[in-house]
């Protein structure tokens, strides 16, 4: 007969707590190898109870989309840094739709059938996808030097390349979640989704997805004069699910600073620094005549320079649902044209001129408070509203100033 020894531990109310034992993986990294491999053939074994940890001192090579199963008590580490491939065909191929690569530039590349990491003209995938999982953290370095994933996409953004062009982090379906201390350097697309996700903490993260030079990449022609330093197509954060709470992030792009997608509920962001980009936005909503369903998200405590947008709202005219209770407080503009930026007759810019469109329906909008914004050296035109049939509901504009 066998017999297994298994530690237990007592707890109040003679309950017995099993007590798991914790694993730690070292990624291994072989210089000028992609180092994908090496960790995907052993996610099956520290799925559970592990830590996966990306060295500090080393640069991964991680020149193929990263797919990570459902995940139960697992902390992702990265104390070393990250780097895309740096040619732009290389990446292509990988987010085809058809096909995902196992190689990269320079290697021997073999061809597999796969269709659900990332696909190609919509981008609706990651370069890394977590499937789901409860009790996950993904976690960067606080040190300055370390913790970053390099996307590499000044060159996309120099030739204004959005073909197969995949984004970077969907933490996807994870019920009780962190994600902190990761930088970002250069994004392709994208930066992090939390779609179908809840009780997540997004803390202390940074994004740098400035350009180098005034090339106004991917449409910021629209933006001319105003930043010459732009990378549109690069949202900081995606917000979907439930009870999210987004803390002292610093995010500098072309595009939303953080965006309240369809579906979130119970959404809070606080102490954010937003620079260059499009704004603290909800939306956009109702697209092609979905039901949208936004309740009770508050920003407060944030900083917004150079942006063309500050507390912003974008539903499509013949969309349905509601958006409720949101509010912006506490918010700091310098040099921000549109403070406030209200439309229910959002439309595409890059398919041409606003349609006219005579379709009833519409994102309905209630309780909506703006608290105590104060703007600097901005236009005077300090609020936008475009409803396509006075759809607006109960707006609060409350302690306004202008310097």
């Amino acid at each position: 007969m066998l017999r297994f020894i298994l530690p237990l531990l007592l707890l109040p109310g003679n309950a017995l707590l099993l007590v798991h034992s914790w694993s730690t993986f070292t990624v291994p990294h072989t210089a000028g190898k992609d180092d994908t491999p090496g960790l995907t053939a052993s996610l099956s074994k520290f799925s559970t109870n592990a830590t996966i940890l990306f060295q500090k001192g080393i640069t991964y090579n991680i020149f193929t989309p990263i797919k990570f199963p459902v995940l139960t008590n697992v902390d992702i580490r990265i104390e070393g840094n990250l780097s895309y491939p740096t040619d732009i065909p290389t990446i292509q191929s990988c987010v085809s739709l058809s096909f995902i690569c196992l190689g990269s530039s320079g290697l021997d590349v073999t061809w597999l059938q796969f269709a659900d990491i990332v696909g190609s003209s919509s981008f609706p995938g990651a370069w890394f996808t977590f499937t789901g999982g409860s009790n996950v953290t993904f976690q960067g370095s606080t040190d300055p030097q370390w913790g970053w994933i390099d996307g590499h996409g000044q060159a996309w953004w120099n030739i204004n390349q959005q073909t197969n062009r995949p984004h970077g982090i969907a933490f996807s379906k994870i019920n009780n979640g962190v994600i902190r201390d990761i930088k970002i350097w250069k994004p392709i697309g994208w930066n992090f989704a939390t779609s179908s996700s809840q009780n997540v903490q997004i803390l202390n993260n940074v994004i740098l997805a400035v350009s180098d030079n005034a090339s106004k990449s991917f449409g910021s022609e629209l933006l001319t004069n105003f930043s010459d330093k732009l990378s549109l197509y690069s949202d900081g954060f995606s917000a979907g699910g439930t009870n999210l709470v987004f803390e002292n992030n610093h995010v500098e792009n072309g595009d939303d600073c953080i965006t309240i997608g369809n579906g979130a509920i119970n959404i809070t962001v606080r102490d954010s620094y937003c620079a260059n980009g499009h704004g603290l936005s909800v939306g956009s909503l109702g697209s092609g005549g979905s039901v949208a369903n936004v309740q009770n998200v508050l920003f407060e405590n944030a900083v917004m320079n150079n942006s063309l947008y500050g507390a912003r709202f974008k539903s499509w005219t013949g969309g349905n649902g509601a958006a409720k209770n949101i509010t912006w407080r506490n918010i700091t503009f310098n040099n921000v044209p549109f403070p406030i930026y209200v439309t229910q007759n959002y439309f595409d810019q890059e398919d041409g001129s606003k349609p006219n469109v005579t379709n009833p329906n519409n994102t309905h909008v209630e309780n909506f408070t703006f608290d105590n914004f104060k703007a600097y050296h901005s236009s005077k035109e300090a609020a936008s509203v475009s409803a396509a049939l006075s759809l607006c509901f109960l707006v609060v504009v409350e302690e306004y100033d202008t310097d």
